[in-house]
This record gives C-alpha cells, structure tokens and sequence, in this order.
C-alpha cells in the first residue's frame, strides 16, 4: 500500500512544480478538521506539544500540495477540558463543513460520542476516550487508532515476562491515580495474574498525586519485583522520586505511556536512567517525517512552535495522529473521489493497511471490526538523555483485551 508520506514525496528544488500544485489546492476545496482540545487545564502536560506535532504535519502534507491538490485547514480552539465548551466547538466546526474531530480530552470526547455517530463524522481518540470505540461495529465513527490503555498494560507484562524471566511466583504492584483513568488496567493485569501465575495489587494514591509517600509505604511492605505507575502529567516523576526512595531500583519500574522527556527531567535524567515505559510513537528526530518537517516547515519559517519542541514525545504522538488521519483522507479521495465527507472518511480510515508513518508507529490496520488498529506498542527505556527501544513493536494478549472492548461495546448497545 502507498503511503502519504512518500505519495507527497516531492523534489525540494522543484519550485515551479511546487507553485503549480499550490494554485491547483487554491482552486480546490479545503478539507476541514477540528482540533478542539484541552489547552488550559487538566490535559497542558501533553496538549501544545501533540497539538505543534499536528499542525507541522499538516503544514508538510500542505506545502507538497495537500490531498490531491486540496488543502487541509486545522481549526484549533481550546475547550479547557469542558464538555459543554467542546460540544459549543462542535457546533461551529459542523456548520463550518468539518469532516474530522479530535478534542484529546477523555470528558470531552465521551460527551461527544453520541453526536459523532448520529452526524457521521470520524473523531479520533489517540490516547484518550473509550476504549471499547475500538469495536468498529458499535462505534464506527470512532477511531482510537493506537493501543488502547488494556493493550499497554498487557504488553508491558509480556516484555516483563519474556525477557525479565518467568513472573511466576513473582509479585506485580500497580501505582495507579485513583481515577477511572487510574483502575482502567485493572481487570487486564487480574486476568493475566491469574494466567501466567504472579501474584497482582493495585495501589492507589489521590488526585493530583503530588502527595504519594503513605502509598510507597505500603508498596514497600508488598516487596514487589516489578512496578508499573500509571498516572500522567505531575504525578508521574512523583511516583518516580518515591520508588527510587523506598529502595526500589530504576529497571523496576515500568510506566502507562504518559511519561516524556519533562518529567525525567524533574526526577533527574541520570537518576531516572533505566526506568521503563510503553512506546506509541518513536521519540526523536530520526525518522524520516520529522526529519523533514524539520527542514522544509522549520526551515522555511512556517514550523507552528519552537523547534526544541520537534522530536519530544507528545510532539511526535500529535505526529503520528494526523499521519494516520491523511493517509485516511487520502485513501478516502482516491477510492471515493472528492469532496469529502465523514462517511468516505470512515471509509478511508478502514483502508488503512499496514500504514506505520515511515516507521513512526507500529504497523496499523484499521478494520470494520477493529478501530484501535491491532494494539501494538513495544517497551522503551531512558538512557539518561532519550528514550531506547528495549523491544520490538508487537501487540501482546489481545484475546484479554478484546474481552473488554467488547464488554464495553456490549454495555453501550444495551444502553442506547
């Protein structure tokens, strides 16, 4: 399958090619997407660097002459993480003529479930919302897109197991937010406790999670071999700093994918050397996407924040969403034709095949059936500078998780 990327590879001293595509996309009609996320409140950690990472794609799909000569216009506005903020967003960017939402803010994006699917337009839930949208049949206008939170959790007990020696007989602790959030792994790691022979507790700390010493204690006295913190934004190094204190070592502890360059910062990069996370997206500026945003959007003065941000983690997520959702918009023009709409769309996305952005993400296959694209990730760990690959890309235990998913889809069925 042709991917985006190298369909809009084009020759950057072809100028006048250049200009002629750019008044071919001026005479066509743009293709329009909402991007009304959380820039003020609960979700700051990771929104400004996911939201840069979208634009600047946007930016390099535009500047090689868009989708079939149609430009992609990103309408972005910032909900506060407001439910009634995001469904007032929503209202315009449907009268405006929209085709794709992504409000990256749990509350607003299950707030907007029902909308979505009555109005037919595609929202993208990359990291956030619900995580049985992966059942394609109930929800097909939502579109997860990546490993769901049950398909962290399973693969990073899989590279624990395989490559950590058997966890039978050992013990598994979960330092988790005391949120719906927080308690969303538990079932996966109960089921897999019970099928690979390790003993699993949870542990639970209050919101926000700055305050976390009375929980270490008792993690301490559970004598765990390995800990996976599941939190996000200030919480995370909290966690960190308090397993390192209670005697714990870095390669114990293993972390849910919300853990960046920032926060080992605030640990210490070379005191937090050897912790343990799952990966969505490659970090850095390796692959050849980023490389070229790098020198054809920053190097053209049109990049939509500071470079140091371009290669960091929620940069290059916000990256890898919007490269899957071009391949779709693309895919969607060239089976269907233009304009587009939010049932091509729909369509576009479930003819996405293998697409893995240049080797950004793992491959990921969007079918009728499944939404979250196969659940792949693979384990990562901080070498005091950068996050390494320790594994590779695979998706780990899907029977458990398709147990939920399909749980879940069950439970919105008969409710609706």
């Amino acid at each position: 399958m042709k991917k985006l990327f190298k369909n809009f590879a084009v020759a950057a001293a072809a100028t006048a090619l250049f200009s002629a595509t750019a008044v071919m996309a001026e005479d066509k009609e743009p293709i329009k997407f909402t991007a009304a996320q959380d820039f003020t409140a609960v979700y700051t950690f990771v929104s400004s660097g996911y939201s840069q990472g979208q634009r600047d794609y946007i930016t390099l799909i535009n500047e090689r002459g868009g989708i079939d000569g149609h430009k992609v216009e990103l309408s972005v506005t910032d909900t506060g993480n407001e439910p009634q903020r995001g469904i007032e967003a929503y209202n315009r960017a449907k009268r405006d003529g929209t085709v794709l939402v992504d409000f990256f803010s749990t509350p607003v994006a299950n707030a907007m479930v029902d909308r979505v699917l009555e109005d037919e337009i595609p929202m993208i839930m990359v990291l956030h919302g619900r995580g049985d949208a992966s059942d394609g049949n109930t929800f097909p206008y939502l579109f997860p897109l990546s490993a769901t939170y049950w398909s962290q959790a399973a693969r990073l007990i899989d590279y624990i197991n395989e490559n950590e020696g058997s966890l039978e007989g050992k013990k598994v602790a979960l330092v988790h937010i005391d949120s719906p959030f927080g308690r969303e792994p538990t079932p996966i790691l109960e089921g897999l406790a019970e099928n690979l022979g390790f003993e699993f507790r949870g542990f639970p700390y209050a919101s926000p999670g700055n305050e976390q010493s009375a929980t270490w204690s008792e993690v301490r006295r559970f004598r765990p071999d390995h800990i996976i913190i599941w939190g996000a934004g200030g919480s995370q190094p909290v966690s960190i700093r308090d397993a390192l204190r209670n005697g714990f070592q870095p390669e114990q502890i293993y972390s849910v994918v919300w853990l960046a360059e920032a926060d080992m910062d605030i640990v210490g990069p070379d005191i937090a050397k050897g912790v343990r996370k799952f990966q969505l997206a490659e970090s850095g500026r390796e692959n050849p996407i980023i490389q070229a945003i790098v020198d054809e959007v920053y190097g053209a003065g049109k990049g939509a924040g500071e470079i140091e941000e371009v290669g960091l983690t929620y940069y290059n997520v916000g990256v890898a969403s919007m490269a899957m959702a071009l391949e779709a918009a693309r895919l969607a023009v060239e089976e269907y034709g233009a304009p587009l709409t939010g049932e091509k769309l729909r369509k576009g996305f479930e003819l996405l095949d293998g697409f893995d952005a240049e080797g950004l993400i793992p491959k990921v296959t969007i079918t009728n059936d499944d939404h979250q694209g196969g659940g792949a990730g693979r384990v990562v760990e901080w070498s005091g500078t950068a996050w390494e690959p320790i594994s590779d890309w695979k998706a780990s235990f899907q029977d458990l998780v398709w147990e939920q998913i399909e749980k879940g889809a069950k439970n919105y069925r008969e409710s609706n």
